[in-house]
């Protein structure tokens, strides 16, 4: 593991460009190498900062405190009329809580299912909708994702996560009582809810 204190800090702000789509991750790591000293290299700092996947999962898809599945339903108004999300059900009965889970600017990746999932164990219904679900979904990697979502109409967007509230609000699993947090782009748009 890396410790993000030895990195220079103008790396970060780097890295917030890379994050909020203002440069490629190509620029990113070839920036960065520039600002490379004292034996700390591009890929060091890569492997600091960059998302990784692979150690996201922290509750399995299998895991029995839970129940996941995919979801379609409206969203009139939206990019496309239907949306699509990751619904996950603590074990038991209900109604329960509700959670929203809103994705950064990239689409619905590994990391915001099992922030759903982990919502879930805490006894939340927990609902990340995939803003990028009308054009395919998450393509895989973060930079692609980007570019879909920046393909998209803001507005419409807006109005599918607006519509993702109001169906896990109303959700028969649901007591009504919704919250809801975002990372990222999500973050803000979780302040416009």
């Amino acid at each position: 593991m890396t410790d993000a204190r030895k990195i220079d800090p103008r790396v970060f702000d780097l890295y917030d460009e890379y994050c909020h789509g203002h440069i490629t991750r190509r620029e990113f790591l070839s920036r960065a190498t520039a600002m490379t000293v004292g034996g700390v290299s591009a890929l060091w700092m890569a492997q600091a900062l960059l998302p990784r996947y692979a150690e996201a999962q922290t509750i399995s898809f299998t895991d029995p405190r839970l129940k996941g599945t995919y979801a379609e339903y409206p969203s009139p108004g939206g990019t496309s009329g239907t949306m699509r999300g990751y619904l996950v059900q603590p074990a038991g009965d209900g109604p329960f809580p509700a959670a929203l889970i809103i994705h950064e600017n990239r689409g619905l990746n590994p990391h915001i299912e099992d922030v759903a999932r982990r919502a879930a164990v805490a006894g939340f219904l927990a609902l990340a909708p995939d803003g990028l679900a009308p054009v395919g979904g998450y393509p895989g990697n973060d930079d692609d994702g980007r570019q879909l979502q920046r393909s998209l109409d803001p507005d419409q967007l807006d109005q599918d996560m607006i519509n993702s509230a109001r169906f896990l609000k109303s959700h028969a699993l649901s007591n009504g009582r919704l919250g809801a947090t975002g990372y990222c782009w999500g973050g803000g748009m979780t302040n416009r809810l």
